[in-house]
């Protein structure tokens, strides 16, 4: 795909509709939204290729994924599947390879159990280490399908628009109310309606952990409903490609519905006036215009850097007293001899030593081995591991550059160590090792402090905290991981359906469609 860099003109006047900042998912599906229903959309990316953390770099003859390579949203039924809706929306589509195991946990007291696709045998996975509690597990999940099953009835667009929830509410009013239900409940409160093994709540603690990074206790029920059922419903599958195919594949639509997207193109801060946003500066002093200014950036970024202190909302203020950044990670890219894999081996695990040590730094280890559903990626008889782990970027700083290639030498040969559980023969097999750090993340991905996206500081009330897209600036939204409903690629997707829908009402688009 062709990249074009950002022009040096200068322009005026209230010629865009949109102005995107940042081409993450959450950015990407905002504007190709909005540029299938005719709105002028440009969107700005500071770096050379789209998709933020779901992009990719490539380093002799491997495709890396520059985050995780389990991926929601690509099925073909319902209403959820979110990726293949946005794409659909631009005329492009992605051939996927379903995935039959969508983690296989290494996790301590010996529990070796794995998430199959078939939910029937997933159920049995864990009921053979827990047959006292057969019942309160077939009724803990059964519990997350009923919420996924009223998500999965209604079209997923703006809760902030009242015409849409009332024509969805007349459509579908139990599903809507059962929503309602769960939207102040986290995974904790429902699980221990069910389950009294300490160990079995342990269990639910990771299986929450493994995507919001936080424990059962602090996970709103909704994204569990989402999560722990869409793998057995619409299944977890690997574009084929690598998982920044979706990203290209969003920009490429985006471009040939009429939209723009601009490489290298570095925002420096949202212009305003009389308290309204208006525009965006460049770093090299270009000026662009629009209606609406979407933020697919932090709202740490958003709010501290990209727009005065004194401009920052007081809602904002009491959001970041809430929440706060969850911590980034160290990663490990390798690519390693096919021998190396013991027959059998699943795509994506989660190796935990010690239950205390969960949301340490180094407690979790994640790891990804995309080449097992797509060996295109890696030279032949090769694989790609992807192996990450939290870090705070404070243990990262201040070091000089010997110092930091040191550390992140040493921490590398810490987690390769680790790996050997599942991999006895790792080391002898490796091909290629690149570390990265939170420093890493923060340097390409435009985040502060390397973060993944926002953690609440105490039990909150399920997900009555987020905020949705629109923000006590006027004309300024926000979009992606920091906005309802929170982190990972298909809720992203959501955030972006959602804040695209609300712009099009504002705007007097709604309804239509590009012919």
């Amino acid at each position: 795909m062709q990249q074009k860099p950002h022009s040096s003109a200068r322009t005026v006047g209230h010629k865009l509709d949109a102005i995107v900042i940042g081409s993450g998912i959450g950015g990407l599906v905002t504007a190709t939204q909005l540029a299938a229903k005719g709105a002028k959309v440009l969107v700005l990316e500071s770096y050379l290729i789209p998709g933020g953390s779901a992009g990719y770099f490539e380093r002799q003859g491997y495709r890396f994924d520059v985050g995780a390579s389990m991926i929601f949203g690509f099925g073909h039924k319902g209403t959820t599947n979110l990726l293949t809706r946005a794409l659909q929306a631009v005329n492009m589509s992605l051939t996927t390879i379903p995935d039959p195991v969508q983690i296989h946990y290494h996790l301590p007291n010996g529990l070796d159990i794995k998430v199959d696709r078939n939910y029937e045998q997933f159920l049995q996975n864990i009921t053979q280490y827990f047959p006292h509690e057969e019942q309160g597990i077939r009724s803990f999940y059964h519990e997350c399908w009923q919420v996924f099953n009223c998500l999965n009835r209604i079209e997923l667009l703006s809760l902030e628009e009242p015409r849409y929830l009332l024509r969805v509410f007349s459509q579908h009013p139990l599903a809507c109310l059962g929503l309602a239900k769960y939207l102040p409940c986290n995974v904790g409160d429902i699980a221990r309606r069910y389950i009294k093994d300490p160990l079995l709540l342990k269990f639910i603690d990771i299986e929450c952990y493994c995507w919001s990074v936080v424990p059962a206790d602090m996970t709103p029920m909704i994204n569990a409903g989402m999560v722990f059922s869409d793998r057995h419903y619409g299944g977890v599958n690997y574009p084929q490609g690598g998982v920044g195919q979706i990203a290209q594949k969003l920009a490429q639509g985006l471009e040939e519905v009429g939209g723009d997207i601009r490489y290298q193109a570095r925002v420096k801060r949202i212009l305003t006036r009389r308290g309204k946003a208006v525009g965006v500066e460049l770093a090299n002093g270009s000026v662009y215009y629009a209606k609406r200014i979407v933020s697919n950036a932090t709202r740490w970024d958003t709010f501290n850097k990209l727009l005065p202190e004194k401009a920052k909302p007081i809602n904002e203020k009491k959001w970041q007293q809430r929440y706060q950044k969850s911590p980034s990670f160290l990663s490990l890219h390798m690519g390693i001899r096919a021998e190396v894999l013991p027959q059998g081996t699943d795509c994506h695990h989660i190796l935990l030593d010690n239950w205390k040590q969960m949301a340490d730094v180094e407690g979790t280890i994640f790891v990804s081995i995309p080449t097992l559903l797509d060996p295109d990626l890696a030279p032949p008889g090769h694989h790609i591991i992807h192996a990450f782990t939290p870090h705070w970027i404070s243990e990262w700083q201040g070091l000089s550059a010997k110092e930091y290639a040191l550390k992140k030498e040493e921490a590398g040969e810490r987690i390769i160590q680790r790996l050997g559980k599942i991999f006895p023969d790792l080391n002898s097999g490796l091909d290629y090792l690149e570390v990265g750090t939170p420093r890493t993340h923060r340097r390409f991905l435009g985040r502060e402090d390397g973060t993944y996206g926002p953690i609440p500081r105490r039990k909150l009330w399920g997900l009555l905290g987020m905020p949705f897209n629109r923000t006590a600036i006027p004309g300024l939204y926000c979009v992606g991981d920091s906005t309802f409903p929170g982190q990972g690629l298909n809720a992203v997707a959501f955030s972006g359906f959602a804040c695209a829908h609300r712009i099009a009402v504002d705007l007097g688009l709604y309804g239509a469609t590009r012919k």
